[in-house]
């Protein structure tokens, strides 16, 4: 029996298959902090696990949505009201998506945001070793909402109190609040998510609340992704149509002296390295 730390907490499987089930067929893993940040950040795992057998994508949610916006019929919500209505699309979307099953852990965002917070940590890697996934997908480190940060230094702290053989094959940090298009070309890892376009535009539209609440994260997520397939490469045609970058946060779970904040800062220096340098060859 899986017991969450927190009231409220919930894990939902769209095809009724038993826990044991959904958490064994696991393939890839999203740690997110909010309800939608999933079907923003994650599609590239969505899609791969789309319509397989043999993979199965599992979503995490850290939060408890408490904190969102709210406009049109959602403006008068209370923050129970809010916490429930985000559940019920998060639902839609594994639904819709076909998910294995996915997790909402229904934490506070200063509860994520504390650095001093082990009960976070703890949970997610209660929920890492019981899938054991190839691949996890979570917020960059570049990000700028803090919520998303205080997710993505905890996903790292539970993988690094892991067995070697309980790793991920790879971990990659993507976009929500900060767009990478920024880093070096050589250090993007570029994610192909041209496929089931219809699928992408549903798991996120059912989140209606957001949506609504006047955040048109449906129309910026498809354009984002339109941008960075078109402007990938300046002298060639475009060789897929749509794509998320990531961040490789691989590194960080291999080797606990690498310094989280060092290795994020230092894909800052070396793109203003390279733009020193390519001023420096014109000027």
């Amino acid at each position: 029996m899986l017991r969450f730390n927190k009231e409220g907490a919930e894990l939902y499987i769209p095809d009724g298959a038993d826990m044991e089930t959904a958490f064994k067929r696991t393939t890839c893993m999203a740690i997110a902090a909010h309800h939608d940040d999933i079907e923003i950040m994650a599609y590239h795992g969505i899609l791969n696990c789309f319509g397989k057998e043999d993979e199965w994508f599992f979503g995490v949610v850290a939060t408890d949505g408490a904190g969102s916006p709210r406009d049109d019929i959602y403006k008068n919500y209370t923050d129970e009201e809010m916490k429930a209505i985000r559940k019920k699309e998060q639902k839609k979307s594994a639904y819709v998506g076909e998910y294995s099953a996915v997790a909402m852990l229904n934490y506070k965002s200063s509860e994520v945001k504390d650095p001093n917070n082990d009960d976070v940590v703890s949970e997610l890697e209660r929920l890492i070793k019981l899938a054991r996934p190839r691949i996890i997908y979570t917020h960059n480190l570049a990000d700028k909402h803090d919520t998303h940060v205080g997710v993505v230094t905890k996903v790292i702290k539970a993988l690094r109190g892991l067995r070697k053989d309980l790793l991920p094959e790879k971990v990659y940090g993507c976009e929500v609040w900060r767009n990478l298009d920024w880093m070096n070309d050589n250090e993007k890892v570029v994610l192909d998510v041209s496929s089931h376009q219809n699928i992408a535009e549903a798991v996120l539209a059912v989140h209606d609340s957001q949506i609504c609440g006047g955040k048109r994260y449906d129309l910026a997520t498809r354009g984002r992704r339109l941008a960075n397939a078109t402007y990938a490469e300046s002298h060639g045609v475009d060789k897929i149509e749509l794509a998320t970058y990531a961040m490789d946060l691989t590194p960080l779970i291999h080797d606990k002296n690498l310094d989280i904040a060092e290795y994020a800062t230092g894909y800052i220096q070396r793109f203003s390295d390279d733009v020193r340098a390519r001023i420096l060859k014109v000027v």
